[in-house]
């Protein structure tokens, strides 16, 4: 299991915000390239946005969906990256003095993904994790905006 930690200077409701929407992951998301549709009622538990993922000419495209949802304090997503990995991100949002403390888990979801998500390549994934939650921090703190704009919806 990878976990990181990062404060934001922005209170939960607004770093929610972003994790409500889904056209904001393929800017904070290493390795995230673009979302292709999503479900229009993201956040919600079931609802999912489909990705395509992956590094120079390498790219996947599968979903995101999500397992649990308490805005503005926790998102757990089953994120997929099939054929290679499944895995469990949970997101947990706690207020601190001014701000927010942002902790992300990411963990294997099934027998496959436990062969290449474990203590060898937990390094790696906490590195991209770690610059994932720096990358979310911008649009937080509203120094970036978000995209404008609605995703295509799924099934279309």
């Amino acid at each position: 299991m990878a976990r990181n930690e990062i404060e934001v200077d922005a209170p939960p409701e607004r770093v929610f915000a972003v994790l409500a929407e889904p056209r904001a992951y393929a800017r904070w998301v290493v390795g995230s390239r673009r979302i292709r549709r999503a479900d229009p009622d993201w956040p919600r538990p079931g609802s999912a946005f489909d990705h395509a993922i992956g590094f120079g000419p390498f790219t996947l495209r599968d979903a995101s969906e999500v397992a649990a949802c308490e805005p503005p304090w926790r998102l757990r997503l089953r994120v997929m990256a099939r054929p290679l990995t499944t895995a469990w991100v949970t997101l947990q949002l706690t207020p601190t003095g001014g701000g927010t403390r942002v902790a992300m888990d990411e963990r294997a979801a099934d027998g496959r993904s436990r062969l290449l998500l474990n203590r060898l390549t937990d390094p790696l994934v906490a590195w991209r994790n770690q610059a994932s939650l720096r990358r979310l921090k911008a649009p937080a703190e509203g120094r970036e905006p978000l995209p404008d704009g609605p995703p295509p919806p799924r099934g279309a």
